[in-house]
């Protein structure tokens, strides 16, 4: 299990990859217009909502808060009108436990794909990896191992996108980051609601 989480960064890397080489060639004759070369109709959005935390609560079972305010910032762009890249900052806010605290953040880069329903809403789905950064502190002799961890994790979601008119939408998403925690690696939940800007 180890080893395929190690190897997922670099096969959705060549997945990405290969996609981007194959639309680029569609994409010479038209005009770009995102910031991701090989891809069009870019867009940038910013969300925020909350996070929840799945951490172990340490010896005895002490109840501890394991949701807070989240918010990310991201950009990305299509490759044809279905499917498109994503690449974001991600902060999940800290989770509190047994007298001290554990914050989390990230750099995620997902594969997108999109259903329009009708001009104006589209459900999408998404599937990527993201890079975290965490921090685990606690009071000694409850059980919780403190320290800082990172590494890549596999992420995924959906949402709906609601284009009120031709530039701005807005969005509402649910997705799940796997991060490494000095205890071991967890799932941290997301649940934002935000705006999207098509430039």
């Amino acid at each position: 299990m180890k080893h395929t989480l190690r190897v997922l960064p670099c096969v959705l890397a060549l997945a990405f990859g290969a996609v981007a080489a194959q639309a680029q060639t569609a994409n010479r004759a038209s005009n770009r217009d995102s910031f991701i070369p090989s891809t069009q109709q870019g867009y940038v959005g910013l969300s925020g909502g909350q996070s929840k935390y799945d951490l172990r609560s340490g010896t005895g079972g002490f109840a501890f808060d394991d949701n807070d305010t989240a918010w990310k910032i991201y950009t990305g762009g299509y490759f044809n009108q279905n499917f498109g890249i994503e690449f974001g900052y991600l902060n999940f806010g800290n989770a509190t436990r047994v007298g001290g605290e554990t914050k989390a953040q990230g750099l995620n880069l997902s594969l997108v794909g999109r259903l329009p329903v009708s001009e104006q809403f589209d459900v999408f789905g998404k599937v990527g990896t993201t890079y975290g950064r965490t921090k685990t502190s606690g009071s000694p002799g409850f059980g919780v191992t403190t320290g800082d961890d990172n590494g890549f994790g596999l992420s995924y979601g959906a949402g709906v996108r609601w284009a009120f008119n031709p530039q701005w939408a807005a969005v509402v998403e649910w997705e799940r980051h796997r991060l490494n925690f000095a205890d071991g690696k967890s799932d941290v939940d997301m649940t934002t609601v935000g705006v999207q800007y098509r430039y």
